[in-house]
């Protein structure tokens, strides 16, 4: 019969926790030397999870044949009678997009929408952005609540809205007869200018938070310097504040212009099907002429119509940073 002493007892659970602590402490020490990767590999799976699996299934319908059937397309791959497995590919949908002028038409027609909404942003969002810069700690904090208070309220509430001011008996109408400008009401809405009136109030926003970030780290003492020097407010405008604020303008001209270019429900309701843009070509392709293929045919072409200018201007970037070092 073994008898062991307390001691030897107390010992041994002493190098029990002992061990489990060393094992603890690497684990973080392996936890701390690989962070980055781990942080890292969460966005990349949700662009995983979240964009590349739904667009290899649009990809997917975009290369099959149109059916009258549930799904109504065909499949991708087909078993034949001798066994072999046979893939079936289908390029006519995105010859079909060249044939036919309304998609060329409507894709032109929607780039040149979100450009012009683009540049009205960049004109009202970046004086904006910069009195709120150049404005007091306490007056920037309600100003920055002006501009997010809008996201507190339902787009689509706010879209209907302006259907009520742009309407014929609405209020806008209604303060131009009443100020004597005008005798009867005039053609607001269902209008090109109620498009771009719709897209400028949604997505100025977008524009103004991202120039906002980027001006508050400005180093205001360059003006003091270039004005030293002589040099005019304008001058000082074009040669440092403008190129600095350079990165703003990209960010926030970018969350404005491709978001706008595939607008659906604004065009739809301000619009009233005067006004075509490629959301409503999508929204016909699937849910009226039932025709799948085409309509992701016609996604994936505005997809790569968005991302590759993107793409180019990402690449140039790198460029012109690797060459400045």
């Amino acid at each position: 019969m073994i008898i062991m002493k307390p001691t030897a007892v107390k010992s041994t659970g002493i190098q029990r926790y002992q061990q489990m602590f060393a094992g603890v402490s690497r684990l973080l020490q392996q936890l701390q030397a690989q962070w980055k990767s781990v942080v890292v590999t969460v966005p990349y799976f949700w662009m995983l999870l979240f964009f590349l699996a739904p667009f290899f299934i649009i990809l997917k319908i975009s290369v099959a044949e149109s059916l009258i059937a549930s799904p109504p397309f065909s499949d991708l791959l087909e078993w034949t009678r001798d066994g072999a497995l046979s893939i079936r590919l289908s390029f006519e949908n995105y010859s079909y997009l060249w044939k036919d002028d309304l998609y060329i038409n409507t894709y032109l027609g929607s780039v040149k929408i979100a450009g012009i909404s683009t540049l009205l942003c960049l004109l009202l969002g970046y004086p904006i952005a910069y009195a709120i810069v150049r404005s007091p700690p306490t007056t920037k904090n309600i100003l920055l609540m002006l501009v997010i208070l809008p996201f507190w309220t339902s787009f689509l509430l706010r879209v209907y809205a302006w259907m009520g001011l742009l309407a014929d008996q609405g209020l806008i109408n209604d303060l131009l007869i009443w100020a004597g400008i005008i005798d009867s009401p005039i053609r607001l809405l269902y209008s090109h200018f109620a498009v771009y009136v719709g897209i400028i109030y949604t997505y100025v926003p977008f524009m103004i938070l991202p120039l906002y970030a980027n001006m508050e780290k400005l180093d205001m003492t360059l003006h003091e310097a270039a004005a030293d020097l002589g040099a005019r407010p304008a001058v000082t405008f074009l040669t440092v504040t403008l190129p600095m604020t350079w990165p703003g303008i990209v960010a926030g001209s970018l969350l404005v212009f491709i978001p706008a270019t595939g607008e659906f429900i604004i065009p739809d309701l301000l619009g009233g099907g005067n006004v075509q843009m490629i959301g409503r070509v999508l929204y016909n392709e699937f849910h009226s002429n039932h025709d799948w293929p085409v309509a992701s045919a016609v996604a994936v072409a505005l997809l790569v119509l968005l991302v590759l200018p993107m793409m180019v201007y990402q690449k140039v970037q790198e460029k012109e940073s690797g060459s400045g070092w």
